[in-house]
């Protein structure tokens, strides 16, 4: 059997739109108070796309940004995985519109649709072509506009999501680095606490869709954070447990990010300072398949990372989906 090669993140890259959409806006614009998100979701902010901003826009920023760091030229990319719920268009793929903005003109492409679990179910599939020596360079992106398919007369969702892009370029590294273990899982079962009704086959857009508010989020917000809580954690202790690492070893946690209340619930239960867990969610809210990889990002930039480090990415979405990776930090090629 063929042995596998070690895979990690090479660098990392995001941008959000420069338009910040405060707590207090919102107060104008739907019945809700600064004190009431702060308290129930720990956001204060989040950044919002411009009207002629769509999510390829967003990810080929993020994509620049990663490639720089990385010294690698779009040319030599093998295969670009887009991660999004809001693409660009239904085809072609976000990723094929991302690939002739890079110039990657070698490099295969194809979108993942996991929700805010997006970005793990991206890397783990990327990684699988690293490790098997079909490919060197992989760049994944998670990306949302997710302004644009929010109902910002609905108070129960608007206050949650924002846009913005982040990047990954997975890559070979040395023996004993990289990706360790991961945890993929769905539970369909429970998709309609969390979608979008309509503009599908299912049911294609009319008037009366448009009409009845079909094309924005709807979401069982009750539901969905009792999933969150349960499957952050299990999600976490199957990485841990399969790569042989104790919970104590974690450096760094980079949850999703939903809500602080459920990161909060895993830090408890996890016995993790705050110091040791990447939050950057009352900046941002919830960017969906974004979050992760924009937080991940940030923490390389604040030099939160050093070699050797065990980081653990974990998140929940729509599909139900969940998701956990468990590296072990270096970005130096093999």
């Amino acid at each position: 059997m063929k042995e596998l090669r070690p895979v990690g993140i090479l660098a990392t890259g995001s941008y959000t739109p420069e338009r910040v959409l405060t707590n207090f806006d919102l107060e104008k614009m739907v019945e809700t108070s600064d004190e009431w998100i702060v308290t129930r979701t720990g956001i204060r902010e989040r950044r919002i796309s411009a009207p002629d901003q769509a999510s390829s826009d967003l990810a080929y920023e993020a994509a620049k940004n990663a490639l720089a760091k990385a010294g690698i030229s779009p040319e030599e990319l093998d295969m670009i995985i887009v991660a999004t719920v809001t693409p660009d268009m239904m085809f072609p793929s976000t990723a094929c519109i991302l690939q002739e903005k890079l110039g990657a003109s070698r490099a295969a492409a194809l979108d993942v649709s996991a929700a805010c679990t997006g970005f793990l179910y991206g890397i783990a599939t990327g990684s699988q072509f690293i490790a098997n020596g079909l490919y060197r360079y992989v760049l994944v992106v998670g990306v949302e506009t997710l302004s644009k398919i929010t109902n910002y007369k609905d108070r129960n969702t608007c206050v949650l999501f924002g846009d913005g892009a982040g990047a990954a370029l997975l890559g070979p590294v040395g023996e004993g680095f990289g990706f360790q273990a991961f945890e993929l899982g769905a539970d369909g079962s429970g998709g309609p606490l969390l979608c979008m009704p309509a503009g599908g086959s299912r049911i294609p857009a009319s008037s009366e869709s448009v009409e009845k508010n079909l094309h924005y989020i709807s979401m069982t917000g009750s539901e969905v954070f009792k999933f969150a809580v349960r499957v952050m954690n299990s999600a976490t202790e199957a990485v841990l447990e399969k790569s042989g690492t104790p919970k104590e070893a974690i450096d760094l946690l980079v949850p999703h990010q939903a809500n602080k209340r459920i990161i909060d619930a895993a830090i408890q239960r996890f016995g993790l300072s705050e110091d040791k867990v990447a939050i950057n969610l009352d900046r941002y809210g919830n960017m969906s398949s974004a979050s992760i990889p924009v937080a991940l990002d940030e923490a390389v930039a604040e030099g939160r990372l050093k070699e050797g480090d065990n980081v653990v990415l974990v998140g929940f979405g729509g599909g139900l989906t969940w998701g956990a990776a468990l590296l072990k930090w270096s970005t130096t090629p093999a």
